[in-house]
């Protein structure tokens, strides 16, 4: 085995904004790794400037058609923080719910369509559909429900437009809720099965002592609200984030990298949720994960497909605990004051915690914007996983290498288009 090599792929294809991966390896170690994502530039940020605050739920549903809910949801959160508003009750709970819809339909295009063609060998979904034509259909079919709920409570699939600062603009007739009733009910049925059969896929032996951050609750798994924790000390209030994290510049990347103060890469997404808030699950969602396996932590993060499909089976169970107690709210918007201010949020969108910092002034102007996406704060630990993952497996082919790199990267989900072909790999002897 040659143990000095050149690992370079001059461009990742089907990934949302242009990157590249190049690993140098010298004496069988690796000298340099760089793993650029690079979007053209969106501006969201800039152009929120000078908008009223009552527009940027809607502009930074914008910024992601597959998680939309999870940026609406992270603006609408800060501004309730300026002005001193707090939903409760079923109005509270419908956030839940539309936040389950798209965990449920994330997670399934992610487990099913991106990331089980991996373990199987396929090349994509459509190769797998002729061979397990059963699970494809049953993935569609589960994404549908979580696109369903979406769909009805944000007024849209993709950009939903109904939830706003204070609540909701319009609450859907419970018969339409209800509606929703059997099918969810289908569905956790077929995730109890979904989480079964990603515990059956072969998964590479590879841990790491990942720092995990992620909101937690003291009543419920996580979604809108709570505080941000870690496994190494961190318990923070949301408006103390930019404390304790910052983005960097990195030399060979337009996206920023994140980082904890002091402490370097951390972790967040699915592993971090579950590793931190694995008593919050419910009943049924416990269960399966035991059955698959899991204990109450897990750090390889091949197994993240796993902890997906658990987390979809929470989603099913949640949405139909909601529905099944539901009641009208008297009105579906609180009344409220404009004043100015700063206003700090966190969700968890299915990649991982989302963070937004607004300061309004005194009219509910925009003045500055601060976004951080859970892919900028994994960016770095990707690069991480890669440094430990590739040395071992050096002696395997050109072929071998590239689809084992695909998945270390894929198992963040970090993004919708990077699907098959994800890394078009070159080894090159050094």
């Amino acid at each position: 085995m040659k143990t000095d090599k050149t690992i370079k792929v001059d461009y990742l294809a089907r990934v949302e904004g242009e990157g590249g991966l190049k690993i140098r390896i010298k004496n069988g170690k690796i000298a340099d790794l760089k793993l650029n994502i690079f979007e053209p530039p969106r501006y969201f940020e800039g152009f929120l400037r000078g908008r009223k605050y009552s527009e940027a739920p809607d502009i930074t549903a914008r910024i992601c058609g597959i998680c939309p809910v999870a940026y609406q949801m992270s603006s609408i959160h800060a501004m309730e923080a300026v002005f001193g508003l707090k939903v409760t009750g079923y109005m509270r709970e419908l956030r839940r719910l539309l936040y389950c819809g798209e965990w449920i339909e994330s997670h399934v295009l992610h487990a099913y369509m991106l990331h089980a063609p991996d373990f199987l060998g396929y090349q994509d979904a459509i190769q797998m559909a002729g061979d397990h034509p059963e699970i494809v259909k049953a993935g569609l079919r589960l994404k549908k429900i979580g696109n369903n709920i979406v769909n009805l409570l944000g007024g849209r699939e993709i950009h939903p437009i109904n939830a706003r600062i204070g609540g909701w603009y319009k609450i859907p007739a419970k018969k339409k809720f209800m509606d929703l009733l059997d099918d969810l009910k289908w569905a956790r049925d077929t995730a109890v099965d979904v989480v079964k059969f990603t515990s059956t896929l072969n998964f590479p032996d590879f841990e790491r002592d990942y720092e995990f951050v992620a909101l937690s609750h003291p009543d419920e798994y996580a979604l809108n609200e709570g505080r941000l924790i870690s496994n190494k000390g961190l318990d923070i209030a949301v408006d103390e984030y930019e404390d304790h994290f910052e983005e960097i510049h990195m030399s060979h990347s337009t996206s920023l990298h994140s980082k904890r103060k002091g402490n370097g890469a951390y972790h967040v997404g699915p592993l971090a949720r579950f590793t931190l808030n694995y008593d919050k699950l419910s009943p049924i969602a416990k269960q399966a994960a035991r059955d698959a396996g899991l204990g109450k932590e897990c750090y390889n993060p091949f197994k993240s497909i796993i902890i997906r499909a658990v987390e979809t089976l929470w989603a099913c169970d949640e949405a139909i605990r909601i529905l099944e107690m539901f009641e009208m709210p008297e009105k579906p918007c609180l009344d409220y004051d404009i004043c100015g201010g700063i206003g700090h949020a966190i969700t968890e969108a299915p990649r991982g915690s989302l963070y937004h910092r607004y300061r309004l002034d005194s009219r509910g102007y925009i003045r500055t914007t601060k976004i951080v996406p859970p892919t900028s704060q994994n960016l770095r630990t990707m690069e991480l996983d890669l440094h430990e993952f590739v040395p071992p497996r050096l002696d395997k082919s050109t072929k071998e290498l590239t689809w084992e790199c695909e998945q270390a990267i894929r198992n963040y989900d970090p993004c919708i288009s990077c699907s098959c072909h994800f890394l078009k790999l070159d080894l090159i002897n050094d």
